[in-house]
């Protein structure tokens, strides 16, 4: 097993879900709902975050990344909002829930970025640099594109519910399923042959040296 790996993945995985959140508490805030920065989840700081959800953040990150000897890294967590707030201001909901995943995408944009620049990795250095921008780019495009998934507990849910009020009460109807976010992990899995996967080789054939994932 190849710790140094694991490790990366994991560290790299609780940034990418805090930059997530934060964005999330961001907007909420700047939209007029108080309640994630007022329980300090406006932050990049991992503890807050990591503290609301010690089993999205840690637990199932560390077991999937263990059970699949590194082949797998995903994990969850939720920012706090007021949905008085939401049912009052459904666009602004909206950006709110589009803006973890917009944040993703950010980080996408970082990796892709070094990677570009640093071009053939010549040496140690340069290759666990390029390495640990591939992790940075692979998991946030993974985050950015299950999370614009319009089924809960996904954003896109918010998204479309904030924009298309009737939609609300569908997604409504379907959280009261008992095992909902197990489908919906379920569908999301399945969609990633269609959506994940197709977009991650579209983008890496504009890199002068694509990466191997290993």
């Amino acid at each position: 097993m190849d710790w140094e790996k694991l490790i990366t993945l994991f560290l790299v995985l609780i940034f990418s879900l805090t930059f997530h959140e934060a964005a999330h508490g961001l907007f909420a805030w700047l939209g007029g709902d108080r309640t994630a920065k007022d329980k300090g989840l406006v932050t990049l700081n991992p503890i807050p975050h990591m503290r609301r959800e010690p089993i999205g953040m840690v637990l199932i990150p560390i077991a999937i990344l263990v059970f699949s000897d590194g082949k797998a890294c995903f994990g969850g967590a939720s920012a706090p909002i007021d949905p008085y707030w939401a049912a009052r201001h459904p666009k602004r909901a909206a950006l709110m829930s589009a803006a973890g995943p917009l944040a993703n995408v950010v980080l996408v944009a970082v990796g892709f970025a070094i990677m570009y620049f640093i071009g053939k990795p010549d040496g140690d250095a340069e290759g666990t640099l390029f390495d640990t921008a591939h992790i940075i780019f692979l998991l946030n495009l993974l985050l950015a594109i299950i999370n614009l998934l319009p089924l809960p507990p996904f954003d896109g849910a918010g998204v479309v519910s904030g924009l298309i009020p009737f939609t609300g009460r569908l997604f409504s109807a379907y959280t009261k399923i008992p095992p909902y976010w197990i489908i919906s992990m379920v569908v999301a899995y399945m969609a990633m042959n269609y959506t994940f996967w197709p977009t991650y080789f579209q983008i890496i054939e504009w890199l002068p040296y694509p990466p191997t994932y290993r």
